[in-house]
């Protein structure tokens, strides 16, 4: 049993401490919405009323945020790279930009502390259901390997990528392929019904043959065809446009910063960009078939 500060319990983090707890650990959790403490603390969690209350005699810091100035503002900004134990391991599990990634990494060794990052994939059913990969970025192998018992209480997938930034980096390259591949296979179906056919019959011929993708497997984007896609529930999240529009954006960050020629990449970004501007930011991004449906031929 580790002891475990968990910070940040939106709709991913409070599965994950969840499971933490549920692994039989001594979890202590904040939260800047008291609620969300409190839902955590009938599970078995000790609420605490700060950041530094929650780390108190922590062996691992972990942190679930929004974006790169949460986290950034979390450890830097409000202290906790000073007033968390030395000894904790500190682990990030947001998805930020990795630039932000190192450099918090290395203020943390400037501090004589160990952290990594270590974005996720999987969405809060892979959150809830406790079947997340983990993507990490470690300075030191060693310092993984201690974390990594904690990791798989939260999931069934723990990768190290490299060094720090490396975990965000793959979660990027992830999510544009898993953007792309979610219009492309929104663009078939489309094109498909658009031509007289029954959109299951293709969906079955297409995870047959060829073109057989995550997507047609697990999260059909065409209503009606899986009971327990978003696409059947009225595009309820799942996995938010927005949020797909925020990891692209990140994703097309690190194909600027090293040149990488991500064409479809950039493609993928201007159709969720238009997607979310159109309203939709708060549905799956699998309601982009919706968007596909939608376009007209240029005249």
């Amino acid at each position: 049993m580790a002891t475990v500060a968990f910070i940040g319990l939106g709709n991913m983090g409070a599965p994950m401490a969840a499971n933490l707890i549920r692994g039989g650990h001594d979890v202590s959790v904040f939260d800047l919405v008291p609620e969300a403490v409190s839902s955590l603390a009938t599970l078995g969690a000790r609420a605490a009323a700060s950041a530094e209350q929650a780390c108190s005699g922590a062996g691992f810091v972990i942190s679930m945020l929004p974006a790169s100035k949460h986290v950034e503002s979390l450890y830097l900004d409000q202290g906790l790279l000073d007033s968390a134990p030395t000894s904790a391991i500190l682990v990030d599990t947001s998805t930020i930009d990795a630039d932000t990634a190192r450099k918090l990494s290395a203020a943390a060794a400037g501090r004589g502390r160990s952290m990594i990052d270590a974005p996720v994939s999987g969405g809060v059913a892979g959150a809830t259901e406790g079947t997340l990969s983990f993507m990490c970025g470690a300075a030191d192998p060693e310092v993984f390997e201690k974390v990594k018992p904690i990791l798989l209480d939260m999931g069934k997938n723990v990768f190290l990528a490299g060094g720090p930034g490396a975990g965000q980096v793959a979660k990027a390259c992830n999510n544009m392929l898993l953007s792309i591949s979610m219009i492309g296979t929104s663009e078939a179906l489309n094109l498909g019904t658009k031509n007289g056919l029954d959109p299951e019959v293709l969906s079955n011929i297409m995870l047959a043959s060829s073109g057989k993708n995550w997507v047609l497997e697990v999260y059909n984007p065409c209503p009606g065809l899986m009971e327990n896609a978003p696409a059947s529930r009225n595009y309820e999240p799942g996995f938010m446009s927005e949020l797909m529009l925020k990891d692209l954006g990140l994703a097309m960050a690190a194909a600027t910063s090293s040149e990488a020629m991500t064409p479809l990449g950039g493609l993928a970004y201007e159709l969720y960009n238009r997607h979310v501007s159109e309203g939709m930011g708060k549905k799956d991004f699998s309601s982009i078939f919706r968007a596909i449906e939608s376009l007209q031929p240029e005249s």
